[in-house]
């Protein structure tokens, strides 16, 4: 259903009328009473909105009948339920008939299901089984009356199927073959392509429809590549199509507009009613007028809203492209998308702005935007502490590492979005509070002397304190041993433990936090500084993606080279590295005369 395109339209059950022929290609009706009972309720749950069946897939007959060629299980379905309601709904009627040709018999018993002859054969009897379903269905509502004629009032005024007539030069046994084996997903996406490419070709011929199938396969070729997915929706999978963000979005942009003026919420997520898309753009493109005000500020005329609306998808690619090519946008964009900031929000940002406009407007929603900005002061930052403010950590390091990436000049690198949302990520500590690993004299007097040299800036000791210390760790040090270390370990953490008035363990505290994927942070699980060192290096070496700034904490990126050591996480580490995750965010922190907006 790509360059053959024939006519589509939403057409109400209560409309479908005609001769439908299924050959013998198709296997017979085998829908289970659950399958049945599951139609009714969705229809009688769905409300006053148009609710959309499976399309119907039809090719038209010399003989003035109809090929069934795919829906048979659908509209059987349906002829058996209008049916049963005539005992409810006189007026109930079906304006069709199907023969099968494997089994002319099933005619005449989907007129009149009768248990006598349900076993004559295995479609009657998953006929008769359906028509069961539907009485039992019926039988466990409050008034079987009312919801009977409530769901055939639904069935002739707002329940439709996408009804599609092939052309006639259609291979219908391909057809069928390809629809069913998924090489051709009818989804929205493929529903409106055959229909700008019939509208195409009506209006401007052959040409014009053979240049949009280029045009659409080029868009989607494009939104297919890893990163500009990911950069755009914050998913890493896989989908039938990928051009569907671009048309679901302007179906949207024309929806929201009319149910605006109605005085109606927007329509999202499951209120979203079955191809929503495609009933919206098909009305845009047979009503031209509703294109007015969304796609452009004039009316269009009769016959051009196919080109109006694929001029619009080819502007809105152009545009998504051009923030991909750009490496600022690239990573504020992908930023706050991994943050679940939604597409459209980001093309309303873009909305009426000038470049400059619309970064400063990204930095706003960076800043402060809800659910996806930091929302928080420097004080705030140093505050965060592991098991409270968990979100809110990962939002803060991930920003870190975006930019850390983004500020890089005269540099081609990006910050992976695809990997990021391929994989889990969790908030590693660079330290356990234990000092398992510290096997080796070096590592003791290392670690000794690092602490001692460190005693004089710590406010809550006396200089009389701090010289008895100073000179029993240089005693220590003279012949160290595991019983010495441990004695001063002991000591020395508890003084450089934070106060208790601080609420924020050592442990926990945003200093001694960084980003790792899941798996790898649990083959690091609860090891003190060095041990994880080694293994986030040897991680790296065999390709695991280890954050830019995650990489950095380990290799001491941050810590001034004088202090620096290589054994364990010390004050000044994690000094710098707040100071550093502070220099990175600064443009997105708060005032501090703005706390209240930050909680």
């Amino acid at each position: 259903m790509t360059d053959d395109a024939g006519a589509f339209e939403g057409r109400e059950v209560g409309k479908i009328s005609g001769s439908f022929f299924v050959p013998r290609y198709q296997r017979g009706y085998r829908w289970t009473g659950l399958e049945v009972a599951r139609l009714l309720q969705d229809i009688n749950d769905s409300g006053t909105v148009t609710y959309y069946l499976q399309p119907i897939v039809v090719k038209a007959m010399v003989d003035g009948r109809w090929e069934l060629i795919d829906g048979q299980q659908r509209l059987t379905t349906l002829a058996l339920i209008v049916r049963y309601f005539k005992k409810y709904v006189p007026m109930a009627d079906v304006k069709y008939t199907i023969e099968y040709e494997t089994r002319p018999q099933s005619e005449k018993f989907l007129l009149e299901p009768d248990e006598a002859t349900a076993n004559e054969n295995i479609d009657f009897f998953h006929m008769y089984e359906a028509w069961k379903a539907i009485g039992e269905w019926l039988d466990g509502q409050e008034d079987p009356s009312t919801s009977a004629f409530e769901i055939y009032s639904a069935l002739s005024r707002r329940v439709k199927v996408i009804w599609y007539e092939a052309p006639a030069e259609t291979e219908a046994v391909k057809l069928f073959t390809d629809l069913n084996t998924g090489r051709i997903p009818l989804t929205d996406a493929e529903l409106v392509k055959a229909l700008l490419l019939s509208r195409s070709r009506e209006m401007d011929g052959t040409d014009r429809a053979l240049s949009v199938a280029a045009e659409w396969d080029a868009i989607e070729r494009d939104l297919r590549d890893p990163e500009l997915w990911a950069f755009l929706t914050a998913r890493s999978d896989e989908e039938a199509t990928h051009i569907s963000l671009l048309l679901d979005t302007i179906a949207d942009q024309i929806s929201d507009r009319i149910r605006a003026s109605d005085g109606l919420k927007p329509l999202r997520g499951r209120d979203r009613p079955s191809f929503h898309t495609f009933e919206t753009l098909r009305r845009a493109v047979v009503e031209a007028g509703e294109l007015k005000g969304v796609l452009c500020d004039h009316e269009v005329k009769d016959g051009e809203g196919a080109a109006h609306l694929w001029d619009h998808v080819v502007d809105l690619h152009s545009l998504v492209a051009g923030w991909f090519e750009e490496r600022e946008t690239f990573h504020k964009i992908g930023y706050l998308t991994a943050c679940r900031l939604p597409f459209e929000i980001v093309l309303g940002l873009a909305e009426s702005a000038t470049r400059s406009q619309f970064i400063d407007r990204l930095d706003t929603m960076i800043a402060a935007g809800s659910g996806v900005g930091l929302r928080m002061t420097a004080q705030d930052l140093r505050s965060l502490a592991y098991g409270e403010d968990d979100a809110r950590i990962k939002r803060a390091l991930l920003l870190m590492n975006v930019e850390a990436v983004r500020k890089i000049t005269g540099s081609t690198e990006r910050f992976s979005f695809h990997t990021y949302a391929a994989r889990t990520w969790s908030l590693e500590h660079i330290h356990a509070q234990n000092s398992d690993g510290l096997n080796t004299a070096e590592q003791w007097t290392t670690w000794l002397r690092q602490h001692r040299d460190a005693l004089s800036g710590m406010p809550d000791l006396t200089p009389g304190e701090v010289d008895d210390l100073t000179n029993r760790i240089d005693e220590a040090l003279q012949g160290i041993t595991l019983e010495k270390f441990q004695v001063l370990e002991t000591e020395l953490r508890a003084i450089y433990a934070p106060p208790e008035t601080a609420g924020v363990p050592e442990e926990h505290a945003l200093s001694n936090l960084a980003l790792l994927e899941r798996n790898d942070n649990s083959v690091l699980n609860n090891a003190v500084f060095e041990v994880k060192r080694q293994r986030v290096l040897e991680l790296d070496r065999a390709g695991s993606y280890i954050p830019v700034c995650t990489r950095n904490v380990f290799l001491k990126y941050y810590t001034d080279r004088h202090v620096q050591q290589l054994h364990f996480w010390s004050l000044q580490d994690r000094l710098a590295y707040v100071e550093a995750v502070e220099r990175e965010l600064a443009p997105y922190l708060l005032p501090s005369t703005q706390t209240e907006l930050a909680s």
